[in-house]
């Protein structure tokens, strides 16, 4: 198939630079490390803050979980696994299926009780985007699919999180969080099954999904979380008008 001229070449290039990826991630690993993160551990049943690293090996013997440092690198992997879906390179897909469970057991750790049932569903649709990608998915405009996905992702959605914290969390009484987390995970939903199936609009729901998980990090403190979402937010906006205007990679496989 002949290429088709892009309509705008120097934002596919600019989407695609490799130097956003070294920008990534050394703004996330520098400010983690600069602020502390690294040094948060779950222990006896809870969050505790600045523990040296030097420490580490006596706290981890004891049963203690590294849930900072886990959580910056997951911060970085997962970066570059959506990096890597932005160039719609199928690998980002395939390493998101690994780093959902690291961010499941995280986002538990950090107080969201449902994500012991929420996360397993953001497992098998990351599954399913790897497949769907590699039998050679291409971006397409929203379709009545599309806008029956986002009713369907809300209704799923308000549904695991609140059994979650029925099942998990009865002792968390902030409402407040309660929708946040829902309305995040509904988010997520367009966006992880846009993603499998290509939709011009995946990275505009991921630019809401970014700004709504920024005020839940706030939230929990995740500081990690915090930048990366930052940096997600101008990532996926950019990301949203070169799918739209510059279309699928493999009708223009020789623009870099």
């Amino acid at each position: 198939m002949k290429p088709i001229q892009l309509a705008n070449p120097t934002l596919r290039r600019v989407v695609h630079s490799k130097y956003i990826d070294i920008v990534g991630v050394v703004l996330v690993t520098v400010i983690c490390f600069y602020r502390g993160f690294h040094e948060t551990i779950y222990y006896q049943g809870g969050i505790q803050f600045g523990i040296p690293l030097s420490s580490f090996s006596d706290y981890i013997s004891k049963g203690a979980f590294p849930i900072g440092l886990l959580s910056t690198l997951g911060a970085v992997v997962s970066l570059l696994a959506a990096r890597m879906i932005v160039k719609q390179q199928n690998l980002g897909n395939l390493i998101g299926v690994f780093t959902t469970v690291n961010s499941g057991i995280i986002d538990y750790l950090f107080g969201n009780h449902s994500a012991i049932i929420t996360y397993p569903l953001t497992f098998i649709i990351a599954i399913l985007a790897t497949k769907k990608w590699s039998e050679g998915e291409q971006v397409k405009k929203a379709d009545a699919k599309y806008w029956l996905l986002i009713a369907l992702a809300f209704i799923v959605s308000y549904t695991l999180v609140f059994l979650g914290f029925y099942w998990f969390g009865t002792n968390i009484k902030n409402q407040f969080f309660k929708h946040t987390v829902a309305i995040i995970f509904g988010i997520s939903l367009v966006g992880n099954i846009s993603t499998a199936f290509k939709y011009e609009q995946t990275f505009l729901t991921w630019s809401f999904y970014n700004l709504a998980q920024i005020i839940k990090n706030v939230i929990q403190g995740n500081i990690a979380n915090i930048v990366k979402y930052v940096f997600y937010i101008i990532n996926s906006t950019l990301t949203f008008f070169d799918w739209r205007l510059n279309g699928d990679i493999k009708q223009n496989p020789n623009v870099k």
